[in-house]
């Protein structure tokens, strides 16, 4: 089997993007109260940073039409999905409001809470930093939750779930 090698530009593109899809990763929901109601976003560049202080980021791309909204909040959730929450995960990808056909609530601090995910982190907003297309928000984690079970997977523009080997 051969493999591409090439020079990340303009012209590859699509190859960079075909590159970094061989990486799978979590899938999870970020939400924040707008002017506009509340909003959410899919977003797959999850990490933790720091356990001292309580210190998770995640990237969203510039050119999305929710990315001034999520910039300027001060609270913000990051939800992990579970492997049966991939409706939910395609929702907030598409459309960052509709809240109406997910169960929710709102924290203290206003921001809309989706229920039965697999993990939340409730954060105020720490630093935002400009990373080329996109920004690093990091959040200080004020709350977390989890709950058993399996997370949803996204790789090579799919969604999927996690097999254990025996």
């Amino acid at each position: 089997m051969s493999e591409t090698v090439f020079t990340p530009n303009a012209d590859t593109t699509r190859q960079f993007r075909d590159a970094l899809g061989c990486f799978g990763t979590g899938v999870t929901v970020v939400t924040a109260q707008s002017d506009q109601g509340p909003l959410g976003m899919t977003a797959n560049s999850f990490s933790s940073v720091s356990l001292d202080p309580p210190l998770v980021l995640w990237a969203p791309a510039k050119s999305s039409r929710r990315y001034a909204s999520f910039a300027k909040a001060q609270h913000f959730a990051i939800h992990v999905m579970g492997e049966d929450q991939d409706a939910m995960a395609r929702h907030f990808a598409r459309a960052g409001d509709g809240f109406d056909a997910f169960d929710w609530s709102r924290s203290e601090a206003g921001v809309p809470i989706l229920a039965g995910c697999l993990a939340r982190f409730e954060c105020h907003l720490a630093a935002l930093h400009d990373a080329g297309d996109h920004a690093i928000i990091v959040g200080h984690v004020d709350r977390a939750a989890f709950r058993p079970g399996k997370g949803l997977i996204f790789k090579q523009g799919q969604y999927g779930g996690f097999s254990e080997k025996g």
